[in-house]
């Protein structure tokens, strides 16, 4: 297909699979922006990072391009 090294075929289905993933990843920051602003406190805090690790999981546990 005369690509480099650098270049990449990818399907459509799987690219919009991450991007999908990546927009979960994208509101949970979003949310967790919100959660803790002002005073939060620690329950806010855990609570936070288990959205955050349950959003972000996905992203790295199936990735499309691994080999």
């Amino acid at each position: 297909m005369g690509l480099s090294e650098h270049e990449l075929i990818v399907a459509r289905r799987e690219l919009d699979e991450l991007y999908d993933r990546l927009y979960v990843l994208e509101a949970a920051i979003e949310d967790v922006d919100h959660d803790l602003a002002g005073s939060p406190t620690p329950a806010d805090y855990r609570d936070a990072v288990a959205w955050l690790l349950d959003a972000a999981r996905p992203v790295v546990e199936k990735r499309p391009f691994s080999e």
